[in-house]
Order: structure tokens, then sequence, then C-alpha cells
């Protein structure tokens, strides 16, 4: 794999799971994006330092070291995306609808802890669409969902995950913005 491939869900569990971290691969993307979007930058400390997470293993490997390095340059590339390229890292489309959903709940969980940890001082300044956004993550962090027609649940996943992409690129552009929210019109 190149330095400029796209780490891919699978690619990061897996690290997840050498490292022992209590994340899975979109738990931790999740921290990660939240964390981001909340202002907080990982300079030079670890990933897994700057969110807080307890690694059973008591130092990455260097391949590890240079996935996850690699995971924070492309999630704040996505992140800032002008074109809104930004994707919450989730298991393959292929995979199970009840697989995709739980995982996009553990996403939503991990965002609002890191997001708890990036920076508080911007959190008081949030403007009122930022805040609607964060309490409708929590509600589908602390959701479970119910599955029955196929169809109906692969489109409600695909609009509650387009909602979840969305807010996270618009809690990273306000909160990374050091003078707050614009007010300005783009015509």
């Amino acid at each position: 794999m190149t330095a400029h491939e796209l780490i891919g869900y699978d690619e990061l569990d897996a690290a997840a799971a050498r490292l022992q971290l209590a994340e899975d691969a979109s738990g931790l993307h999740g921290s990660l994006c939240g964390f981001l979007a909340g202002g907080g930058r990982i300079g030079k400390q670890s990933l897994v330092e700057a969110l807080h997470m307890d690694a059973e293993a008591a130092t990455p490997s260097p391949g590890d070291q240079a996935l996850l390095e690699r995971l924070v340059k492309q999630t704040e590339t996505e992140l800032a995306d002008p074109e809104l390229g930004f994707e919450p890292l989730l298991p393959a489309d292929d995979r199970p609808v009840s697989e995709r959903a739980d995982a996009l709940v553990d996403w939503c969980r991990g965002f609002l802890g890191g997001f708890g940890l990036g920076g508080a001082e911007t959190h008081a300044k949030l403007s009122e669409e930022a805040q609607e956004i964060l309490k409708d993550l929590g509600t589908i962090a602390a959701s479970s969902f119910e599955f029955g027609d196929e169809a109906e649940d692969e489109d409600s996943l695909i609009e509650v995950h387009e909602f979840v992409r969305m807010g996270a690129m618009l809690l990273f552009a306000e909160c990374s913005n050091p003078h707050g929210p614009s007010n300005d019109t783009v015509h």
C-alpha cells in the first residue's frame, strides 16, 4: 500500500485489533473526526494519546504508527474538502445493513466523545444549527435500529448516513474556524 491510498475500514479495524483498542474502525474514525471537528489538533502526540485511548499494546509497530499518521492526514483533508468528499469510515456497502447501521451508531458515539475532547473553548460559541446537529448525533448514538423491509432499511440508513456526513463537515467548518461561524452568504 502506498502512502497515498485511502485507508479502508478493514485495514483500520485490523490495526485497532492489533493495538487492542476498545474501539473498532468506525468508533476510532468517529473519535478522530469528532476531535478534529471540535477544534482539536493531534500535533506531535500520537493519535491514541490525543484521543485518550487505552491501548494494551505498549507501542504501535512502525507500520501501525504510519497507518495512524496517514489516517489523521487523510481525515483532516477529507473534512476540509471543498468538494464535500468526506465519508465516515464504515463497513463496505456489500456488508449487511445491520452491520453498517451498528457501525454508524459506533461512529456517532466516537464522534461525540472526540468532539468533547477537541476543544471546549469553541463549544460555547456553537451556532444553533451546530447545537442541533450535536443533539441529533447524540440521538443516533443512543439508537438501536429495528430492521424489517430490506429496501426501506437501506434507504433509511442512506438518509441517516448522509445527515451524519454533512453534520460532521459542518461542525468541522464551524469549530476549526478560529473566528467562529460565518454569516456571509456566498453567491
